[in-house]
């Protein structure tokens, strides 16, 4: 009899364990059952918080389910971080991260960051990608981004470019765009994306790096004209603008954006949320206003968005973190 017990308890927690396994696989099928709410470091009304209520809107409509936004801005994206770490982990408040927080934060924060960003959060999958352009004033003599190295190694000083804010996405490209390019560029720092693009469309700063919703009206105003997009290939609704790194091999940079949840929800849940979120970004109509946006899609796994996740951290660090020291020497 003693001998048929420890099989009993075996079979037992074997049970158990399938039931619990059943029951989850059976919650994450019903998911969701009440409101979500996505919290989200962009402020209200710039072009990442429109794609997130864009996406938000459809997956309302297929959840038949509202959808809260919190913006909390502010703090280079600590502000959020720090609210989306503190929730329950039930699948119900979700991370809608950006860029800025996987590339910059970690490093800015480095010794003192209150949030793990690897092992707070599990991706649930990439909502899309604003690349980032590089565009030059309608006179520069420059119409290719060879043409711009090749110009900017003439110039006895370093070549000035504006960028949307000291350490954001477009001034890394930028950077990156110096570093393995040889170019002889320097940032500039003004303040904010309309002084920048107003800088270069007067001609007081040649060359800059946005994104192409950032560039627009500088574009098709004539005042400035695209030479490059930091994206891996050309995208579709640009298709004779070049990709730079057919000209400078590896400066690809997008400004992306990233549904996460905390790191206890359910991996059947966070599948559940991918399909649904990847069906609704596949929408024509949800294509067609990314492009507007300057944004275009991935359709990834959790498991391929996390690989995409530490890729960018393996690129970005040791960038921001030799910005961070030059800065340091300068000062």
């Amino acid at each position: 009899m003693k001998s048929i017990r420890p099989a009993l308890k075996t079979a037992f927690a074997s049970i158990a364990a399938f039931a619990a396994v059943l029951s989850v696989s059976a919650q994450a099928q019903d998911y969701p059952t009440r409101p979500v709410t996505f919290i989200t470091p962009a402020a209200a009304g710039n072009s990442p918080d429109v794609v997130t209520r864009v996406v938000a809107d459809r997956l309302a409509q297929m959840w038949k389910q509202q959808i809260v936004i919190l913006n909390r801005p502010g703090a280079g994206g600590l502000i959020a971080v720090q609210a989306a770490a503190a929730v329950e982990p039930d699948g119900y408040s979700l991370y809608m991260t950006q860029a800025s927080s996987y590339t910059v934060l970690p490093v800015m924060q480095e010794g003192k960051m209150p949030v793990n960003l690897q092992t707070a959060f599990k991706a649930i999958g990439m909502v899309g990608e604003q690349p980032i352009a590089v565009a030059v004033n309608k006179d520069v003599p420059v119409n290719s981004v060879k043409e711009l190295i090749d110009w900017a190694a003439k110039s006895k000083d370093s070549v000035l470019f504006a960028a949307t804010n000291r350490g954001g996405q477009s001034h890394l490209t930028g950077e990156l765009f110096r570093e393995r390019g040889k170019a002889n560029i320097s940032f500039v720092h003004a303040a904010g994306a309309s002084a920048s693009l107003n800088d270069v469309i007067a001609g007081r700063i040649p060359v800059m790096f946005e994104g192409l919703a950032g560039l627009a009206p500088g574009i098709q105003g004539g005042s400035i004209k695209l030479i490059g997009v930091a994206a891996i290939k050309r995208l579709p609704t640009h298709p004779d603008l070049p990709a730079i790194n057919e000209t400078v091999p590896g400066v690809v940079s997008s400004g992306w954006i990233v549904l996460m949840a905390p790191a206890g929800v359910p991996d059947a849940v966070v599948n559940k949320i991918n399909a649904d979120m990847r069906k609704v970004v596949a929408l024509p109509a949800v294509q067609e206003r990314f492009h507007q946006l300057g944004t275009y899609s991935r359709d990834l796994t959790p498991e391929q968005t996390n690989e995409f996740l530490r890729s960018e951290e393996k690129l970005w660090w040791p960038l921001v973190r030799e910005i961070n020291k030059a800065q340091g020497t300068k000062q």
